[in-house]
């Protein structure tokens, strides 16, 4: 293990630059609300909802996207359903001098990684994995997590139930529209 004077240097690598902030106007937030409710609907069901055409509808999204306001559309799986039932929350903690956008890479590369965050304070990384049970997770962790250069230590919480609002999105769009003091129809 090589020891990097700026262990943090190479962090820009392995994270999304920042985006500027896309100005959005009540229309935008209508329709971005509408989609929250269902983002299977078509263009011109968007169209009805929030009264527009849908050419314009069209070219509302299609700006949106460029802007990276929606970022994709996406299936919302239900993974114990799939064999993936076990949530865990994984701290880790590199050591010191280590390069951590390599510790980064190769935690991102494993299948079970679910989501992944730099953190401040004692730990470096909040890593959230998917396993089928606690023999997986000590598979995963032995013969992969524990392999990784640079890993010192680790700390894993097991999750005993998500408790998620019934639909963030649109809640903070919602939270949003009455700052700009506006009523819009979904």
């Amino acid at each position: 293990m090589s020891l990097n004077e700026a262990p943090l240097a190479k962090l820009a690598e392995v994270s999304p630059p920042s985006r500027p902030e896309v100005e959005v106007d009540d229309l935008d937030l209508a329709l971005l609300r509408a989609l929250a409710a269902d983002a299977r609907q078509s263009q011109r069901a968007l169209a009805r909802r929030i009264e527009m055409s849908p050419p314009a509808v069209a070219d509302r999204l299609a700006r949106l996207e460029r802007g990276g306001v929606i970022r994709g559309y996406r299936v919302d799986i239900d993974w114990a359903a799939l064999g993936l039932p076990v949530v865990v929350y994984l701290a880790v903690t590199s050591g010191a001098g280590t390069d951590l956008s390599a510790i980064i890479r190769e935690i991102n590369e494993l299948p079970e990684t679910e989501t992944m965050s730099v953190v401040t304070g004692s730990l470096d990384l909040l890593v959230r994995l998917r396993v089928r049970d606690h023999t997986h997770l000590r598979q995963l962790l032995l013969t992969r997590i524990f392999q990784i250069t640079g890993v010192q230590r680790t700390e894993t919480f097991l999750s005993l139930a998500d408790v998620e609002p019934g639909n963030f999105t649109a809640e903070l769009l919602d939270e949003m529209i009455q700052r700009r003091g506006t009523t819009t129809r979904t």
